[in-house]
C-alpha cells in the first residue's frame, strides 16, 4: 500500500464534506464507544487488567530476544518453519517464494494488518496470483478496490446503501438490503475460495513462546476456514506479537475483545500449532511464520517503544475527535488514529508523514482507553519535537513557534495579549457566541463554527472568583 499520509489535508477536507462517510462514522462511533464502557463497568477489574498487561508487555519487550528465540524453537519443534524479515520488501520475497515452490494459484487470506503494512496484496497479484479476501469487511473494500479504514472494521467507513450496490455489481441477481442477506451472499461467494484455495495467510494477533502457537481472533469463523482448508498457512506476525505461555495471552484476550468491539470475548478464538500430524484429515501440510522488523527494533532501541505494547484494538481511534470526523482514509496508510499517527510516521519516514503527529488536539481520550496504557499523546508531542529538532516543521509553523515562546516566556505581555484577543474574538461573535470565518483560522471556519469567548480570558474570571486582583 503506497503511502499517501503527505496528502492529509485535503483528504481530510474532503472526508468532513462526504456525506455518506459521516452518516456511516456517526452509526460507527457511538457504537463502539458505548459498548465498550458497558463492559468495562461489569468487569471490576478492568484497571488492574490494564496495569498487569502493560508491566507483562514491558517484560516481554525487555527480553524480546529471548522470548523470539524461543518461540522459533517451538515451531520448529512443531514440524513448522520460522522465516525472519528485516523489511517489508524481504517479506513480501519470502511469502511469494513459498507461494511458487508450492505451486499456488489462489490465496485465502484472514485480516492481517501486517500484510497491509507490506504491501502483500499487491504483490502477490502481481505474480499471477488470485487473492481472496474471507474477513467480511476486507471482502467488502477489496470489491471496492479500496484499503481498510479501520483496523478491527476495515469497512466501517462504508454505509449498508453502498454494501448493496458493490454485492449487486459483483454477485449480480436481486439488490439485496438486509444486513443478513448481505452476510449470506458473501457466505456463498467465498465458500468455494476455501477449498480451491492452495495458501492461506492469517495474522497473529498473539504468538506464543512456550507452544510455538498462533493465534488469531475473529468474530466469523473465517480464520478457522483459511488456515485449515489449504495446503500451506502462512502466518504474518510483527516481531512484538510474542507473549510467553498460553496464559499470558489469557490476560490480553480478557482486554481486547472488550476494548475492541465492547464485547465479553471473541466469538472465535483460534489456536494453531504446526502442520497438520500425517494421521490428521483436516489441516494444512506446511506451517510458516513470517516476523516481520520493519522498523520495530529501531523503535525498541528509542523512545518510542511504548509504542510496541500495542495489541491492535482500534480503541483509540474509536475514542478519537479526530478520526471520528474523517474516518481512517484521510491517514493515508495502513493504521489510522492515534496510533497510526505514531507508527506510521516510525515506519516511513518523519517528514513522509509530517501532518500526523500534528493533527491531533492531544486531549488524551486515546491514553485513557489503551488497553495496555500506550502514552500516545505524550509520543506525539515527541514525534513534534523530532519534526522540529530535525528542520522537518514548515518554515512559518517553526517562526510562528518562535514567537509563540518569546511571548509565553514574558508573562505579563502574554496576558496583556490574552486579555486584548478575547475581548475581540467576544465582539466579532456578537449575540450568537460564535465566529463563523475568522482570518488564519480557515481550516477550523471552513467545517464549523468557532466558538467565540466571553469577553474574560479563564485566568480573570478564576481570579475574581477568588477574590485576587
Amino acid at each position: 500500500m503506497d503511502i499517501r499520509s503527505h496528502e492529509f489535508q485535503p483528504r481530510a477536507v474532503a472526508a468532513l464534506h462526504d456525506t455518506s462517510l459521516q452518516q456511516a462514522m456517526d452509526k460507527a462511533r457511538d457504537g463502539f464507544v458505548a459498548k465498550r464502557a458497558v463492559q468495562v463497568a461489569e468487569l471490576s477489574e478492568f484497571e488492574a487488567l490494564r496495569e498487569a498487561a502493560k508491566t507483562l508487555k514491558d517484560h516481554v519487550l525487555d527480553h524480546l530476544d529471548h522470548y523470539l528465540e524461543r518461540y522459533e524453537a517451538a515451531v520448529v519443534a512443531a514440524g513448522g518453519q520460522v522465516h525472519w524479515a528485516r523489511d517489508d520488501a524481504e517479506a513480501r520475497r519470502i511469502i511469494l517464494d513459498i507461494c511458487k515452490r508450492v505451486d499456488a494459484r489462489t490465496v485465502t487470506k484472514g485480516k492481517s494488518m501486517v500484510s497491509e503494512e507490506i504491501g502483500l496484496n499487491t504483490a502477490l497479484i502481481d505474480a499471477g496470483l488470485t487473492v481472496v479476501e474471507t474477513d467480511l469487511g476486507e471482502y467488502i473494500i477489496q470489491l471496492a478496490g479500496e484499503a481498510p479504514s479501520h483496523i478491527i472494521a476495515p469497512a466501517v467507513h462504508k454505509t449498508r446503501e453502498q454494501v448493496s450496490d458493490l454485492f449487486e455489481k459483483a454477485h449480480g441477481g436481486p439488490r439485496l438490503t438486509e444486513i443478513a442477506d448481505l452476510v449470506d451472499a458473501a457466505r456463498l461467494a467465498l465458500r468455494e475460495r476455501y477449498f480451491q484455495a492452495d495458501v492461506g495467510i492469517t495474522g497473529g494477533n498473539f504468538l506464543i513462546a512456550e507452544t510455538g502457537s498462533s493465534l488469531i481472533v475473529t468474530n466469523e469463523g473465517n480464520g478457522d476456514l483459511t488456515q485449515t482448508l489449504a495446503r500451506v498457512h502462512i502466518v504474518t506476525a510483527g516481531i512484538e506479537r510474542v507473549v510467553p505461555t498460553l496464559d499470558d495471552a489469557t490476560l490480553f484476550l480478557r482486554l481486547l475483545a472488550r476494548s475492541a468491539t465492547g464485547q465479553e470475548t471473541e466469538t472465535y478464538t483460534t489456536i494453531s500449532t504446526g502442520p497438520k500430524p500425517a494421521d490428521d484429515l483436516d489441516g494444512p501440510e506446511e506451517y510458516h511464520v513470517v516476523l516481520v522488523d520493519n522498523g520495530r527494533s529501531r523503535m525498541l532501541a528509542g523512545p518510542f517503544r511504548e509504542m510496541l505494547r500495542c495489541i491492535r484494538c482500534g480503541a483509540c481511534m474509536n475514542h478519537c475527535p479526530v478520526y471520528g470526523a474523517i474516518g481512517g482514509h484521510a491517514y493515508g496508510w495502513v493504521y489510522p488514529g492515534p496510533m497510526g499517527s505514531v507508527l506510521t510516521p516510525l515506519i516511513k519516514g518523519l517528514d513522509a508523514a509530517y501532518d500526523l503527529p500534528n493533527a491531533c488536539t492531544l486531549n488524551g481520550r486515546c491514553a485513557s482507553v489503551c488497553p495496555v496504557k500506550i502514552p500516545l499523546p505524550d509520543l506525539l508531542r515527541r514525534l513534534r519535537h523530532e519534526q522540529f529538532k530535525q528542520s522537518i516543521t514548515p518554515r512559518r509553523k517553526r517562526y510562528a513557534l518562535g514567537a509563540w515562546r518569546l511571548l509565553a516566556t514574558r508573562p505579563k505581555l502574554y496576558h496583556a495579549l490574552e486579555r486584548l484577543a478575547a475581548r475581540a474574538l467576544a465582539a466579532i461573535g456578537g449575540h450568537a457566541g460564535r465566529i463563523r470565518r475568522l482570518p488564519g483560522a480557515r481550516g477550523w471556519t471552513e467545517a464549523r463554527d468557532l466558538p467565540a469567548p466571553q469577553g474574560r480570558t479563564f485566568l480573570e474570571r478564576w481570579q475574581t472568583e477568588r477574590g485576587q486582583s
